[in-house]
């Protein structure tokens, strides 16, 4: 079988069995201990494509039913190829797929005020009650911040609040932008600890709906409110930016619009932090199947390209960190309890079989693209002046050890 053969010289950790379509084994050890797993691919097609275009290939068979699982579970599976990622980057023709990638991402990127908007429905207009059965009950659908291993998903949302916040040095009578709000969890969560006067963008009208009420049942829509708009359509100005897991969906050609913007909107004193998926490596694309199915129009970018946009601006960069492992661990929470919840995301109109195993391809291919790939989260503090934050990072500290949250996070 073609395929074994070409895994043959992949697989260097772990062990995959492939039953091909006559009902034939084949089995691939490799050299290291690892994973066990076994796959049944069923006709000849998928086989083919399997070979030539794996990294679309399998999340589509795997969605179709053409690839099922025999031994082993979906994530087994891709923890397998996760481990040996950098033998499969390095055949012939993943390369070439990456460097087609790298060449045609402007145009995969366009996204123009009326396409950005199309693309955020296509992800987050989803049923509503689909979030609830894999996120935390206050919706934060971005990277945690996991303090040790053994906190729940719950207080690892609460503490990447808080230690968000630490980072916007925030004081009462501020006035605050949230540029993709999201659920509104940001944004309420500010409002209510910090005494400021907080505006939330977003282009998803599920989620504005959703946080427009919010804040109205919490009592803080007197200084907590949110717009159906695009960013680039705000004319006001702020004291304070913070943008959490939404700089994704912008696109490279559009980093020096973005950060332009932003410039004009921040005071002259003020102060943004930037919570964005990336890559620890050059520029590159989009995983096809990711970028077909979940995310059209979305791109994690490389550092280099987000400071290269922040410098021509002529912004100044205050302060970096680096989270590695924490989507990983936040992944594998939504994994678990979505498959926990997958009968009742059936019962849902329009959820089948189909769009639950793409969910879950979705949710087990991220989490192995953080663990062993090349995926990370960065946190980039912005501001106009140099002076505008102290010069030392000890204001962070004293700020997430002041707020008691860990009390309070069902109410958040």
């Amino acid at each position: 079988m073609l395929l074994a053969r070409v895994l043959a010289r992949i697989v260097d950790e772990g062990q995959l069995t492939i039953i091909d379509p006559a009902g034939q084994s084949h089995t691939v050890r490799g050299s290291r201990p690892g994973p066990a797993v076994t796959m049944r691919v069923h006709d000849r097609k998928t086989a083919t494509r399997l070979v030539l275009r794996p990294r679309l290939a399998l999340g589509e068979a795997y969605m179709d039913g053409t690839v099922t699982m025999e031994d082993g579970s979906l994530y087994d599976l891709l923890d397998l190829v996760g481990r040996n990622t950098a033998a499969l980057d390095a055949t012939p023709l993943v390369k070439w797929s990456y460097a087609l990638q790298r060449w045609m991402r402007v145009l995969q990127q366009y996204n123009p005020v009326g396409t950005a908007q199309k693309n955020v429905a296509h992800h987050y207009d989803l049923r509503d009650e689909l979030y609830d059965y894999f996120l935390d009950p206050d919706r934060q659908y971005s990277c945690a911040y996991f303090c040790d291993g053994d906190v729940s998903l719950e207080q690892a949302q609460a503490d990447k609040k808080r230690h968000i916040a630490a980072k916007l040095l925030l004081k009462p009578g501020q006035k605050v932008l949230d540029i993709g709000s999201g659920w509104g969890g940001m944004a309420l969560f500010i409002g209510k600890n910090f005494g400021v006067d907080v505006t939330g963008v977003t282009l998803s009208r599920e989620q504005h709906a959703v946080s427009s009420r919010r804040a109205l049942e919490g009592g803080l829509a007197d200084h907590v409110r949110f717009k159906l708009l695009d960013y680039r359509h705000e004319p006001g100005r702020y004291d304070r930016i913070v943008s959490v897991g939404m700089f994704e969906h912008v696109g490279a050609a559009h980093y020096v619009e973005y950060f332009s913007k932003v410039k004009d909107l921040l005071a002259d004193d003020g102060v943004m932090l930037l919570h964005a998926i990336g890559r620890m490596e050059p520029p590159g694309g989009t995983n096809t199947w990711l970028r077909k199915y979940i995310f059209p129009g979305g791109y994690t970018p490389a550092l280099s390209e987000v400071l290269s946009a922040i410098e021509r601006v002529g912004l100044w960069v205050t302060d970096i960190e680096i989270l590695r492992l924490h989507y990983a661990e936040t992944l594998r929470h939504w994994r678990e309890r979505f498959l926990a919840n997958r009968d009742r995301i059936k019962q849902l109109a329009g959820y089948d079989d189909r769009f639950c195993r793409m969910w879950e391809f979705y949710l087990a291919g991220c989490e192995v693209a953080f663990r062993y790939m090349n995926q990370m989260v960065f946190q980039v503090q912005i501001a106009r002046r140099q002076d505008a934050v102290p010069i030392t990072r000890d204001y962070m500290l004293e700020v997430e050890k002041s707020l008691p949250l860990r009390s309070s996070i069902a109410a958040e």
